[in-house]
């Protein structure tokens, strides 16, 4: 054993990819609500577990950062998955809304402190800050269009991860760069 701790970032990005793909193709129309189910799957298993045990993986790896964000986007997964499932005939007008404002409100903080990380992870939560944002005023305004370009938004952002993902899996095998994901910033 070499003593080098695996990076578990890979994994939560594949998670969080893959979920926000399979819910980004329902808020976009190319699927209708009746595919909600595969997406909550994804978000207990996947979305949710996955990003939990990343997030777990970098404490040790000293990465408050990764922490962080791989933990909450997890629990953001299995709350949602627990919301839709349980509670959402139950909750006043515009609650969703507020609750996807606050998440909004956690990413653009993330994706300042992702500035000095590298430039693939702070397009990822650029991305996502926006897709939060318009599917917030989608759900206030009820302005159908407002969440389908939110919808295409997340299609982006899953899109960004899935890329982020495979380039820090194929560049760490490979021992090389492959696929770029920019420079990381120095203190």
């Amino acid at each position: 054993m070499n003593g080098k701790l695996s990076n578990p970032a890979p994994l939560g990005l594949a998670g969080f990819a893959f979920t926000t793909w399979m819910l980004s193709m329902i808020n976009a129309g190319w699927f209708s609500g009746d595919g909600m189910g595969d997406v909550l799957a994804l978000a207990f298993a996947y979305g949710g577990t996955a990003q939990v045990f990343a997030g777990i993986l970098e404490f040790p790896r000293g990465n408050t950062f990764g922490t962080t964000a791989f933990i909450s986007y997890g629990a953001f997964w299995w709350s949602f998955a627990l919301f839709v499932s349980f509670y959402s005939s139950k909750v006043p007008e515009g609650f969703l809304a507020w609750y996807l404002l606050v998440w909004g409100v956690f990413t653009f903080y993330m994706w300042i402190a992702s500035l000095r990380t590298n430039t693939a992870l702070q397009l990822v939560l650029l991305a996502l800050w926006i897709t939060y944002l318009l599917l917030a005023v989608g759900g206030w305004s009820h302005v159908e269009l407002i969440t389908r370009i939110g919808g295409y938004t997340g299609l982006i952002t899953a899109l960004i991860a899935f890329y982020t993902s495979a380039a820090e899996v194929i560049n760490e095998t490979h021992g090389h760069k492959v696929l770029p994901i920019g420079s990381y910033a120095h203190a």
